[in-house]
């Protein structure tokens, strides 16, 4: 096994959806022995099922997908199966490995020790947090200890500590890595390369060099292909206009004409598609319900984990329009389980005014319905589920075409993070959850994000253990659960 030699090598790929879903269109790239790359491309561009076609858990339709010899690949997942969160950590494990391992306890413990997490191996795996949770899918592709790691957003929902647990694992790995993910520090730290995957053209292109040269790259070659266009347009338009002259001076100048119209084809064809994906969602607001006055919501108490337990601590916390709450707090503290306590109206020490409509963003999505399809979940919100204004704001999030028709089920995290605003915008609500709303979302989408919740005039309680997204937003009042 020599460091450098070929270990994935995509041969002319194609693979689609159906007829109307395209992923991959012959593709071609490799991957070396020791290397470290990051997957970029939009939301529902397909890098995920790229992941899958390198499992195996999806064929190709055309072309050749060729591993190395022996190459054992492990994939980080982005989320753990409902059908898992009923397993012990121990079994949660254990189902990793096609045969039963013996000594698995002592493994266990070594690769917890490498994302930062302390678990009893007989709890129950939905019994963690969704930080948790995260650092739990993590150590189940570590635990294998693969020549080849595929990481699919590794750092959504890991705290400050976690992903710089994360970003020094990776770093100190000797073994090929593949990392889908969003967090553009976190990728500069470690990345030597790039696959670029353009959601328009199906293709793969294949940068050398850190994350953010790499980028800079792409926006330097947008650039020059836009002015290329821009020159070839107006040639073009030239020949078109001295074609339609010539064309009415009849007799000779007809020919003349014809090969003005020829020049102006010759030129459409040099065109270059330039990347149209770089799209961001528009500018939004999410309207709050009317009607409101006084207090939204007060919480007098809540319950947090402290040593593995649950202890009951005060506050005092009132939120009447346009105020904003961020709450704080490590992985495991408990925030979470207080949202979705106070979005489903359990939270003891918690009073919401009667009345009041509450717009929960979930980390997981599990309150959107994956068998409906983004037609109508989104249409189940509104008071009046008028065709315009729903097509409209899906479009605002780059939902349109056979998009909004699709079960939510099977659409890319990303887009079913996108799918939940939208979901939001339409349910007018009187208070905002949210809760790690940045996760899957592509960066170009953020700050759009940030201005929208900033601007809320509603109450709102926020979890995001992303700085920068948390600095763009006016936030009034903080709740540190560990204080």
């Amino acid at each position: 096994m020599q460091r450098g030699e070929v270990i994935v090598r995509f041969d002319k790929v194609s693979f689609s959806f159906g007829i109307k879903k395209p992923i991959l269109h012959e593709v071609d790239f490799t991957v070396r022995r020791g290397t470290k790359i990051t997957f970029m491309g939009q939301n529902g561009a397909g890098k995920s099922t790229i992941f899958g076609l390198i499992m195996g858990a999806h064929e190709p339709s055309e072309g050749t997908i060729h591993l190395a010899s022996g190459l054992s690949v492990a994939i980080g997942r982005q989320v753990i199966p409902r059908e898992e969160l009923e397993l012990t950590v121990r079994d949660f494990f254990q189902r990793v490995f096609p045969k039963k391992v013996y000594d698995i306890d002592p493994r266990i413990d070594r690769v917890l020790e490498v994302v930062n997490l302390h678990a009893d191996h007989d709890k129950i795996v939905g019994k963690f947090s969704g930080g948790q949770q995260a650092r739990l899918l993590l150590a189940s592709a570590l635990i294998q200890d693969p020549d080849l790691l595929l990481l699919d957003e590794p750092t959504n929902n890991l705290d400050k500590a976690g992903i710089e647990h994360l970003t020094k694992f990776l770093q100190d790995y000797k073994k090929t890595v593949i990392v889908i993910s969003h967090d553009a520090e976190f990728l500069n730290s470690f990345t030597q390369g790039v696959l670029y995957l353009d959601v328009n053209t199906h293709k793969v292109e294949q940068y050398v060099g850190n994350y953010f040269d790499v980028v800079k790259e792409i926006s330097i070659r947008i650039e020059k292909e836009n002015r290329k266009n821009a020159l070839l347009a107006k040639e073009i338009q030239e020949n078109k206009d001295k074609a339609n002259f010539f064309a009415n001076k009849g007799g000779q100048m007809r020919m003349v004409a014809k090969r003005m119209r020829e020049k102006a084809e010759e030129l459409e064809e040099e065109k270059v598609d330039v990347r149209k994906e770089d799209k961001t969602i528009r500018s939004f607001r999410i309207p709050m319900q009317e009607g409101l006055i006084g207090e939204i919501i007060a919480i007098s108490s809540f319950r947090t984990i402290k040593d593995h337990k649950v202890v009951e601590r005060k506050a005092k916390v009132s939120l009447r329009k346009d105020q904003h709450l961020l709450l704080k707090g490590p992985n495991g503290i408990g925030k979470s389980t207080l949202l979705e306590s106070i979005a489903n109206g359990s939270a003891k020490g918690v009073t919401i005014t009667p009345g009041v409509k509450i717009g929960y963003y979930r980390q997981d999505f599990s309150n959107l319905d994956f068998d409906k399809t983004v037609y109508d979940e989104l249409a189940a919100v509104m008071e009046r589920p008028l065709e315009h204004d729903l097509r409209s704001a899906a479009a605002g999030f780059l939902i349109s075409g056979e998009l909004i028709n699709t079960k939510i089920g099977y659409l890319s995290e990303g887009q079913k993070g996108l799918v939940a605003f939208a979901r939001l915008q339409l349910l007018k609500p009187g208070l905002l959850i949210l809760d790690e709303p940045t996760n899957h979302i592509n960066f170009r989408h953020i700050p759009v994000i940030a201005e929208a919740l900033s601007n809320f005039e509603g109450a709102m309680i926020l979890v995001s253990h992303v700085a920068d997204f948390v600095q763009q937003i006016r936030i009034d009042e903080v709740l540190d659960l560990e204080q």
